[in-house]
């Protein structure tokens, strides 16, 4: 069997050079994973079909209330996720090893509390290092979801987040616990049927709940906890909230 050598010319050579350029940059494009718009922006809400809500703590003050709040979520056989400010943290370390022994999440809500708009953001950013090495000192475990205290995200503190690699989490049902006049009625009632102002029920459905370490959210969680399982409601973490598909 005869075999022809044919010399390639060089116009030939240089075309296909370019073929093959363009296709490991086309099959590089086809490849290589987008980041999801829901980890760039702030999240307060999933949408779901399905009636599963996170319920959400941030603490800064209250350790004397996280030990019942602890024990009203075993007996419910609940997880939740508890933002925790980094200096509270600092001054607590075994309770947020009870939190974490107990299977909750466990996430950053900055380290001094202050007003994350009027701050930099350079000092954005080291309020959540800050809490993110107190947090893995104590427990071993990375931060990566952040609540910024009072709900702020001016520009810089979604920039400090996203650069930093975390999700700025917000929430979409709010107890208002924080407020004296908010009784155990009050507190169970925002939960279980949120109103708004325009009118009609916001969707609970893949919905957020802050919450904080008060007397009264320790009172108002077992009748809250029921009358949404009644309704046919689960919680699941932070984590699993946002890993959930439509």
């Amino acid at each position: 069997m005869r075999v022809i050598y044919v010399k390639p010319s060089r116009l030939g050579l240089i075309l296909f050079g370019l073929c093959l350029v363009l296709g490991v940059v086309i099959g590089s494009r086809q490849i290589m994973p987008t980041v999801p718009t829901a980890a760039l922006d702030p999240v307060a809400q999933v949408k779901t079909q399905e009636p599963i809500m996170a319920l959400t703590v941030n603490v800064d003050w209250g350790e004397e209330n996280i030990p019942a709040m602890l024990n009203v979520f075993q007996k419910e056989g609940v997880k939740a996720t508890f933002f925790v400010s980094g200096r509270w943290a600092k001054k607590n370390p075994e309770l947020l090893k009870q939190i974490v022994a107990a299977g909750h999440e466990l996430e950053n809500h900055g380290y001094s509390h202050p007003h994350p708009n009027n701050i930099s953001l350079d000092e954005n950013k080291r309020e959540i290092l800050r809490t993110e090495q107190v947090i893995e000192q104590i427990t071993g475990r990375k931060t990566t979801f952040f609540a910024p205290p009072y709900g702020e995200n001016s520009k810089n503190v979604l920039r400090a987040a996203r650069e930093l690699g975390y999700t700025l989490t917000l929430w979409t049902l709010d107890t208002v616990d924080w407020r004296a006049d908010s009784t155990t009625e009050l507190i169970t009632r925002r939960i279980v049927e949120p109103q708004v102002k325009s009118g009609g029920n916001p969707d609970k459905r893949g919905a957020i709940v802050l919450m904080h370490p008060k007397p009264n959210t320790v009172k108002a969680l077992p009748q809250m906890l029921q009358m949404l399982k009644n309704q046919g409601f689960s919680f699941v973490t932070i984590t699993q909230l946002i890993g959930r598909k439509n």
